[in-house]
């Protein structure tokens, strides 16, 4: 890795850690080291560092705040990007928000509130940024970011640049194109929203965030809702229907708040995590015959 980072010096890529836990960048507050983790400070510095990748043939990927991501307690071999404070632009032209891939998705929300935007009030209690939200098609409250977004900046895995439309993007179910047929990284993305009543529309916001507070442990290190929703069904419903909330696998638990989310009670491991995740879809397996699969995303190395 000593010659990668060299590399990387040379490349004009400056903000680079080596061997960096992973617990430090993840909601869930667990995950191995990475053994490059950077942080592009701009598109060329990005670039650079991309390219740098492609030379050494190294495997990667991007993260933004670590929400929806398990990583395994071996930690991830090659590169892990992550966008932050050199992709954080937000500016609006009229109806259309046009928001770095570092950006809040929270703080968009309400950002875009104040202007009398409406669109993005399902956003406000989503936690992450605006790269992974695309990324993922990110949603809550019967929306998503595919209702919304017109079109996002992306630097493709081959080190080129293209701006694709929501088209192109093959949004599905918290999917899009860029998970796998064509990957790359969400620098910047633009929205197209309406005009409404401010009032109303922070009224309509505060009403979401305020529900999330009652309602989710953001007391704890978690990361979100575990598992999709099966059709027609709730996943919440059936943990918290087979008797599963408060079970536990060392420190990770299944919230007694919200049978959806799991919980780290202060040292829990990805393998607790994991374990705990495979129980849940074995007990409701047998109990309810639905299959349960999982939201989040899991990477790494055991």
């Amino acid at each position: 890795m000593l010659n990668i980072a060299d590399a990387l010096q040379k490349a004009d890529v400056n903000h680079v850690r080596m061997n960096e836990p992973m617990s430090r960048h993840t909601t869930w507050k667990v995950g191995g080291p990475a053994d490059l983790l950077i942080y592009p400070q701009s598109k060329k510095e990005l670039s650079n560092a991309m390219r740098v990748v492609n030379q050494f043939q190294l495997p990667w990927r991007a993260i933004g705040r670590g929400s929806n991501l398990l990583v395994r307690d071996g930690g991830i071999r090659g590169v892990v990007f992550k966008l932050d404070e050199g992709f954080n632009h937000f500016h609006v032209e009229g109806s259309k928000v046009v928001v770095g891939g570092g950006y809040s998705t929270i703080l968009c929300a309400s950002m875009v509130s104040k202007q009398g935007l409406t669109g993005l009030e399902f956003a406000g209690g989503i936690p992450g940024n605006i790269g992974g939200a695309v990324y993922m098609n990110a949603g809550a409250h019967g929306s998503d970011i595919s209702r919304v977004l017109t079109s996002a900046e992306v630097l493709l895995e081959n080190g080129e640049w293209k701006i694709l439309s929501n088209e192109a993007l093959c949004f599905k179910y918290r999917t899009s194109i860029l998970q796998n047929e064509l990957r790359g990284i969400v620098t910047e993305a633009t929205f197209e929203l309406e005009w409404g009543d401010p009032d109303l529309i922070t009224a309509s916001l505060q009403k979401f965030k305020d529900r999330r507070r009652q309602t989710q442990p953001l007391q704890f290190p978690c990361a979100g809702s575990v598992f999709r929703n099966p059709e027609g069904d709730y996943a919440g419903r059936l943990i918290q229907a087979a008797g599963l909330s408060g079970f536990r696998v060392g420190d990770a638990e299944v919230s007694t708040l919200h049978a959806n989310f799991i919980i780290n009670r202060g040292q829990a491991t990805a393998s607790d995590v994991l374990n705990l995740i495979s129980h849940v879809i074995s007990v409701i397996e047998t109990k309810f015959g639905v299959t349960l699969k999982p939201e989040v995303q899991v990477i790494g190395e055991e």
